[in-house]
């Protein structure tokens, strides 16, 4: 089922060819000389997402980055290789109070720049394409 998707990642596995979001860095925490996270504020942008709940989030985390890599990988309005841009954003939920984290998840593919305007509509219907405010991420 993933080996086309595989497939083209591994045709087009360029770092060039990877578009790293822009961002402002608002803290850097490091141990020992090794970076542990980077909390960053990514702009406004439009960004194709899908929400899963699987028994365990690495479930979700990792079906719903598989359904985002076949939008990616041409199964999308346009029918080509969208790019890769990273990082690839997991929101992982927490119940009313905060308390603990749930089975749900978000994962979330920031549209590469030429795309922003008018992105490719996704043809599996658990994925959409969402425009987020200004966003604080925190990334390892």
């Amino acid at each position: 089922d993933m080996a086309e998707p595989i497939q083209q990642l591994t045709r087009n596995n360029n770092p060039q060819e990877r578009q790293t979001i822009p961002f402002t860095l608002i803290q850097r925490k490091e141990k020992l000389g090794d970076l542990l996270y980077e909390k960053r504020q990514y702009g406004k942008a439009k960004w194709a997402c899908i929400k899963m709940k699987e028994k365990q989030y690495e479930q979700s985390i990792c079906l719903g980055f598989m359904k985002l890599m076949r939008y990616i990988c041409e199964q999308n309005s346009s029918g080509l290789y969208l790019g890769i841009t990273i990082p690839i954003v997991t929101i992982v939920h927490t119940n009313e109070a905060q308390s603990e984290m749930t089975q749900s998840v978000t994962v979330a593919y920031y549209l590469p720049e030429l795309l922003q305007d008018e992105p490719p509509h996704p043809f599996d219907s658990d994925i959409v394409i969402e425009e987020w405010p200004s966003t604080i991420v925190y990334s390892r």
